[in-house]
């Protein structure tokens, strides 16, 4: 058994290793995908449906349990439930890539999202177990600088394996490529991560998670419809349970709450105004960033006929723009500026998308005139994204912080499920339903979240950062 208070410098770097293996793992799974996805569609023939489930089911799983996977590690130890999370999210990998049918792989995916939601929580737990807090605050910096680059990463590597096609496996590398870099996670985890569980676990709420749940399938799934049309009866019909279903999963966590019982979250957090403008601007910016970025990687292979490699290299100037905007941008201008960054952001956002989307398909645009465009596009997603949480979190009570931040997380995922279904639908019956490309169709369902972005960030209250209680 490691002792953290014992663990030597060399030790702690290679604890962190794992971790910081283990980051890139889940978030390059996350946006890979992308550029895979219409050879994965080829290659199944594929409806697609299938291929919004292929991205959306990821972040569905995860949204799902992430809370619960943070209640796993309070209770059965943070080491024992990270190493248990790489080695389903490894073997879920294997799956993936060795799936025979759209369907088996939407299932794989399904469980790598469940898997990487009983990963990632362990990482800030393992930080506080073995860092102090002053030496946190670079390690957490160079978390947020590899994470970035990760995304960034993503839609690049996924266009150079498939490029590549090793031992004519295609689109499945992308997957595959994650066992070596699992195993890796698993050993140094192994030997180097040390032993912490919560002294207090907060418990289980397994009918939270139900309920919960259940309300987001049951609005999903009738939203998930690729290019068919008008909804049916039974479709609607769970559009419509979706409503009482998130209604008595608030009455059940807030009846925990009061009962002083493990609840899912506690209710009193949305009293706080920042929080509860974050969380909806949380699920609204996931939304239309995920719907956006999946419709971009389409449209580049489908409307303009490019490679998965062309695709994955015109992500870079977006990339770029993104880390400028996080790094640079929103820091410095948001003790200023407040709200207005993020205001700020939207707009750049709403400006940018429409121009990439519109220069891809109906304007036709040269490569070289949108590259200026998407580092413009990537520095308002930046500056908005990065600002999100700080504001939400600002006038948060410590004993809260961390709850706070898991289910800002969640909102995150079940965002960009929200926007797969949403915005991705709107691509794929675009041809037929308004005969225009589904670049255009896409945009037409993606401005009005991204002005929900705009107006919500303007609900922000000013002077967000005066007030922080203790």
């Amino acid at each position: 058994m490691i002792d953290a208070d014992r663990m030597t410098p060399r030790a702690k770097s290679l604890a962190l290793m794992a971790m910081v293996v283990a980051l890139v793992l889940e978030i390059v799974d996350l946006t890979i995908i992308n550029t895979a996805l219409p050879a994965i569609r080829a290659d199944f023939s594929a409806d697609a449906a299938a291929s919004q489930w292929i991205v959306a089911g990821y972040a569905l799983a995860f949204a799902l349990l992430l809370m619960a996977g943070g209640r796993l590690g309070d209770t059965f130890g943070y080491r024992r439930m990270f190493l248990w999370g790489v080695a389903g999210f490894t073997l879920s990998s294997a799956l993936c890539g060795a799936a025979g049918s759209g369907t088996e792989l939407v299932v794989a995916r399904l469980l790598q999202g469940a898997t990487g939601a009983i990963m990632a929580p362990q990482f800030m737990a393992l930080m506080q177990v073995m860092f102090q807090p002053l030496e946190r605050i670079a390690k957490l910096a160079m978390f947020g600088v590899i994470g970035g680059l990760a995304s960034i990463i993503g839609p690049i590597l996924g266009g150079v394996l498939i490029e590549a096609n090793l031992f004519d496996l295609g689109w499945r590398l992308i997957f595959l490529i994650n066992l070596p870099v699992g195993l890796t996670a698993i050993a140094l985890g192994y030997f180097y991560l040390p032993e912490a569980r919560s002294g207090r676990p907060a418990g289980f709420d397994p009918g939270g998670i139900l309920l919960f749940g259940l309300a987001i399938a049951a609005l999903l799934w009738p939203l998930i419809r690729g290019d068919k049309g008008a909804l049916d009866s039974v479709e609607l019909s769970l559009l419509a349970l979706s409503l009482p279903l998130g209604w008595y999963g608030w009455r059940h966590v807030t009846r925990r709450v009061e009962q002083g019982r493990a609840a899912l979250f506690d209710p009193v957090l949305f009293e706080n105004r920042p929080f509860a403008i974050g969380m909806a601007l949380s699920v609204a910016f996931a939304a239309a960033n995920t719907g956006f970025l999946m419709c971009f990687a389409f449209a580049l292979q489908e409307e303009r006929g490019q490679t998965p490699l062309t695709t994955g290299l015109l992500h870079m100037p977006f990339g770029f723009g993104a880390m400028l905007g996080i790094a640079v941008l929103g820091r410095k201008l948001l003790p200023k500026w407040g709200r207005w960054v993020l205001v700020l952001g939207a707009v750049m956002m709403i400006v940018t998308y429409a121009l990439t989307l519109t220069g891809i398909g109906a304007m036709q645009l040269e490569f070289v005139t949108l590259v200026p465009v998407l580092v413009l596009a990537g520095a308002g997603m930046g500056m908005f994204s990065g600002c999100i949480n700080p504001v939400a979190v600002a006038q948060i009570d410590r004993d809260h912080a961390g709850a706070a931040s898991g289910l800002l997380k969640t909102g995150q995922q079940a965002g960009g499920a929200l926007g797969i279904a949403l915005i991705g639908s709107a691509y794929f019956a675009g041809a037929r339903m308004i005969g225009q490309p589904g670049s255009t169709a896409a945009l037409i369902a993606l401005l009005p979240l991204l002005v929900l972005c705009g107006v919500f960030a303007a609900l922000l209250p000013s002077g967000i950062f005066a007030k922080r209680p203790h």
